[in-house]
């Protein structure tokens, strides 16, 4: 039995005419729809229940792109992305054209993404996020969801359209979705498939510099919690003494260290990896290593407490990656 395909609309209108009950949850694309985006439409269907609407748009938004980016070169797979949009359970893709977001040319006023907007992705590629978050706030406007569902992956866009939900007050639920990965670990992406079979060798660095971050964060809070849990008895007291002053004060150093939890060390352990990448062949070009606070992705320092994005940036041949990964710091401690 052949699928039935969900209607590609143009226009707002013809959204608005659709027969709904419930929920509409909303996914945002720019299209050459992958399983990452497969999983945010799937979790966009339990949201909104059999009875709501799941609304997939497709547009490359040209306000984003800058003057030596990809823009002509995006993929553009309308076809394809229906159908994947159909078997993860998307009820309709719309598919405005450029005149229809952005009657009679580009817009004279945009959102501004502020201070968060001009860090790491913000810093590599101006203007970027103030063309994201107008185009954001224009389709929250033309589709009107309850819901709409972005990846993780974007961590930092995913943060400024949480703030500039709130501070626009825009009557929507943001709901951020895990990164999806290949089983080697690379995050999935449409730039993926820029990639030659060497250069994505390469660029696993990014993924395993990352784990190789929250390793070591895993590893100083095991060793810190072993250090908490071991009793304070005049026995341990006086082997530490017997072991001398300069071992005991190595010791009472390495069990602050890990209670800690440095952020400086999960740099480094991640860095280490990103460093040895730069010498491969391709090599990889490291545009920024970060272990950001994610409510204003400004670097967190070594008395941070609480969670934290490492975030990395990197080029390979040609194509730009980005990906992150969520820690947590003073949470066995």
């Amino acid at each position: 039995m052949n699928r039935q395909l969900p209607p590609v609309l143009r226009t707002a209108d013809e959204l608005h005419g659709l027969p709904f009950k419930g929920r509409r949850a909303v996914v945002m694309t720019m299209g050459a729809l992958h399983e990452g985006h497969a999983t945010l439409v799937r979790t966009a269907r339990e949201l909104a229940g059999d009875e709501g609407q799941v609304v997939v748009t497709v547009f490359v938004n040209p306000l984003q792109f800058g003057a030596n980016e990809d823009l002509d070169r995006y993929p553009r797979t309308l076809d394809a992305d229906v159908e994947v949009a159909a078997a993860a359970g998307a009820d309709a893709v719309f598919a405005p054209g450029v005149d229809e977001v952005y009657p009679g040319g580009e817009p004279q006023v945009r959102i501004t993404a502020g201070p968060m907007g001009e860090r790491l992705e913000g810093a590599t590629r101006p203007g970027h996020f103030d063309g994201m978050l107008t185009v954001v706030a224009k389709l929250l406007h033309l589709t009107r969801p309850d819901t709409a569902l972005f990846g993780q992956k974007d961590a930092q866009q995913l943060a400024l359209i949480r703030r500039m939900v709130r501070d626009l007050n825009f009557p929507v639920e943001v709901v951020g979705v895990p990164t999806v990965r290949e089983s080697d670990g690379l995050a999935l992406s449409s730039r993926n498939r820029y990639l030659s079979g060497t250069e994505r060798e390469t660029a696993l660095a990014l993924s395993r510099a990352l784990f190789a971050g929250r390793d070591r964060l895993a590893a100083q809070a095991a060793l810190a919690a072993r250090a908490s849990s071991a009793p304070a008895t005049d026995e341990r007291a006086a082997a530490l003494a017997k072991m001398g002053e300069a071992r005991a004060s190595a010791d009472a150093h390495a069990v602050s260290v890990a209670a800690a939890g440095l952020p400086s060390a999960v740099r480094s352990a991640a860095l280490a990896v990103l460093n040895e990448a730069a010498t491969a062949e391709p090599p990889l070009v490291l545009d920024y290593l970060a272990l950001v606070d994610p409510a204003d992705f400004t670097e967190v320092g070594d008395d941070h407490r609480g969670p934290a994005v490492l975030a990395v940036a990197a080029k390979v041949g040609t194509t730009r990656l980005i990906d992150n990964i969520p820690v947590e710091f003073g949470a066995h401690t």
